[in-house]
């Protein structure tokens, strides 16, 4: 019988800064990977409020969120058996924040698509962050 799988909800922060795309990553709590803020589903959220919710908890920013979704990718926690489903939800950064709720636990850093591919570990999720786009705006 095939496990069921666990589906969590991820931010896919970004900024334009001198007219180049800079994507934010933070670092996991146990191993502290490179990776995006997720969290689990929160009742009364739409999927992309609750991916923008963890990155308000976890690096410290708000912003825009799309409630398009921009792509997924599979990992595995230590702590389950179960394969992990994040589909990732962007979302353009207005406000970073000195003070948040896991300010303490986490490290956050402003990269290049390509830099960010690099750095993560999950294959679909470099692939994703190398192709990113920003989503353009009419102001």
């Amino acid at each position: 019988m095939p496990k069921r799988t666990h589906v969590q909800y991820a931010a896919l922060c970004y900024r334009i800064r001198d007219g180049k795309l800079q994507l934010l990553l933070i670092t996991s709590r146990g191993r502290k990977r490179w990776t995006l803020p997720k969290g689990w589903p929160m009742p009364g959220r739409s999927p992309a409020k609750t991916a923008a919710r963890e990155a308000w908890e976890e690096a410290g920013v708000k912003g825009m969120v799309s409630e398009l979704c921009v792509g997924g990718y599979t990992y595995h926690k230590r702590s389950s058996n179960r394969p992990h489903l994040a589909l990732v939800y962007a979302l353009e950064v207005m406000e970073c924040d000195k003070r948040f709720p896991e300010r303490g636990e986490r490290k956050r850093r402003w990269v290049s698509p390509k830099r960010a591919a690099e750095l993560v570990d999950h294959p679909e999720l470099s692939k994703l962050l190398r192709g990113f786009r920003a989503f353009s705006r009419k102001h």
